[in-house]
């Protein structure tokens, strides 16, 4: 499915096409290194003892996923959803489904019936690959309810032990066998690097909104962040954000594969955990909440000899400039600031410490090179938000002809830029941009977005007598909290909906502090 003109979308000779072209390229490079690593505490979020791939073995599962996904039937372009752990399944299933030449729709992990439903129903989804048990959640039956109500849907498959009937296993594939050559592609014309790779969800006022990207949108953001970051060849990174959404890809998956280096998964957050990793694995880049960086630092997790680059995530950008000013003996802070599913912009901090602004017109990439590139162009829309336009912003709606449905689909205007909805001011004179708030109707609740109205109708035609809010929240963005004289059986109605945990979790009970 091409998503743009394959005239135009020109891919200079010898230069990786898509996300397979890297990963191959990389392995065939460094077979013997490793590639990806799980989390050591595994076994207590999810089935399976940790893993250490190296890049052959890596490759040889990927071939083997692929091969499966070809062989249940699933015709080329078909979408296929993902919710996993950060594990390495995460990362294998994501390129495993590009190699069998379909298309991977990442689900945030706090997804439910209700938000998985309705964003795989969009997009007409055909399977759904999942873990049997990421918590305290059984993501196989979830997998099944969402299957059950997505008609399109034919397969669940799952990687994990005890699954019940009806679902795929995979884990027998994680054995790296003998390469199994998938069937090659069909059906497919054009430039690769212009295919439609992967769907990501949006959550705007008007609703929920597919925004897919070809394997050239992929790289431009990837490229954006290793190019700030400045990260070398062989880069270990240690990554504690998911590929559930663009700014997820762009900061962990792509500068690995860019890199060709070491990529260190992390299940948000265990601070004990995450300082072995660190030192275990020798990790010269992490990448780390935004909100969170300040603390992290304060509590010695970022003092091992081989750090150089930390990647603060900001998903809640109109709160990076309340943060406080870096100050670290050895590693630069890269601030990446993603407006959305539309764009991200990576900015290195300079020698005091204190974020930078957004230029007004091109953002160039590394910020203070003299032969930096432009990655993005910003401009103020006549509504007074930001809207972007670049190499990594999507180009087209999606699926094709959803701009002539009724319903809310992204996409640009006639000359290319997209709106962000985040409110911002320009300076003319600076030529700078400051984000002044969320979008409007919107809440971020640790990179979770919700339309603040759904959520109350939602929870009044549950209980007529709650009522839910959003408070402003430092380290979240937003955090919500409700009120109910009956909290435990609106909590249990809500999960039996199929809501997202952080609805839920709204109406648990409040502490009481002791008096004397």
């Amino acid at each position: 499915m091409i998503l743009g003109d394959p005239q135009t979308a020109h891919v200079q000779e010898g230069e990786p096409a898509t996300l397979d072209d890297l990963f191959r390229q990389a392995a065939a490079r460094r077979p013997d290194a490793i590639a990806l690593c799980d989390p050591p505490n595994r076994l207590s979020f999810t089935d399976g003892e940790p893993r250490r791939l190296t890049y052959s073995q890596a490759d040889h599962i990927v071939s083997a996923i692929a091969g499966r996904l070809r062989r249940l039937g699933l015709a080329t372009d078909s979408i296929v959803a993902l919710q996993l752990p950060n594990t390495a399944e995460s990362v294998l299933a994501l390129l495993g489904v590009l190699r069998a030449g379909l298309i991977a729709a990442p689900l945030p992990l706090l997804w439910r019936r209700i938000d998985a439903a309705a964003a795989l129903k969009r997009v007409g989804a055909r399977a759904i690959m999942s873990s049997a048990q990421i918590g305290a959640t059984d993501h196989c039956s979830l997998g099944r309810d969402i299957a059950a109500e997505v008609f399109p849907i034919r397969y669940v498959c799952s990687f994990g032990k005890n699954l019940p009937d009806g679902v795929i296993p995979l884990d027998d594939l994680m054995a790296a066998a003998p390469l199994l050559d998938p069937p090659i592609p069909t059906g497919r014309d054009g430039n690769p690097a212009a295919q439609a790779a992967v769907v990501t969800f949006e959550i705007t006022a008007e609703g929920l909104m597919p925004v897919a990207r070809n394997h050239i949108e992929l790289i431009a953001g990837g490229q954006a962040v290793r190019l700030e970051a400045q990260l070398e060849d062989n880069a270990t990174i240690l990554a504690s954000c998911t590929n559930s959404s663009f700014v997820g890809l762009a900061a962990t998956t792509l500068p690995w594969l860019l890199s060709a280096g070491t990529l260190s998964l992390h299940q948000p957050f265990d601070a004990t955990t995450f300082a072995e990793q660190c030192r275990h694995d020798r990790c010269n880049t992490v990448v780390v909440p935004g909100p969170l960086v300040t603390r992290i630092a304060q509590a010695g997790l970022l003092t091992h000899e081989e750090l150089k680059t930390i990647l603060a995530l900001w998903r809640a950008p109109e709160r990076l400039m309340a943060g406080s000013a870096w100050r670290h003996s050895q590693a630069a802070l890269v601030d990446v600031q993603p407006f959305g599913e539309t764009a991200l912009i990576a900015a290195r901090r300079g020698p005091a410490g204190e974020p930078a602004e957004i230029p007004l017109g091109h953002v160039s990439t590394p910020c203070d090179a003299s032969d930096a590139r432009s990655m993005l162009e910003t401009a103020v829309t006549d509504r007074g938000t930001l809207a972007a336009r670049g190499p990594m912003v999507p180009k087209h709606p999606f699926p094709p002809g959803a701009e002539r449905a009724a319903m809310r689909c992204f996409m640009p205007d006639a000359v290319g830029f997209a709106d962000t909805g985040y409110p911002c001011r320009a300076d003319r004179a600076s030529a700078e941009l400051s984000i002044t708030g969320p979008p409007p109707g919107i809440v971020s609740v640790g990179g979770y977005r919700f339309r603040l109205d759904q959520l109350q109708d939602l929870v009044g035609r549950t209980d007529p007598n709650a009522i839910l809010a959003a408070l402003p929240d430092t380290l979240a963005g937003h955090r919500l909290a409700g009120s109910a004289l009956q909290r435990t059986a609106l909590r249990r109605a809500l999960n039996e909906l199929g809501v997202n945990p952080l609805i839920s979790a709204a109406f648990g009970e409040r502490r009481r502090i002791a008096t004397t």
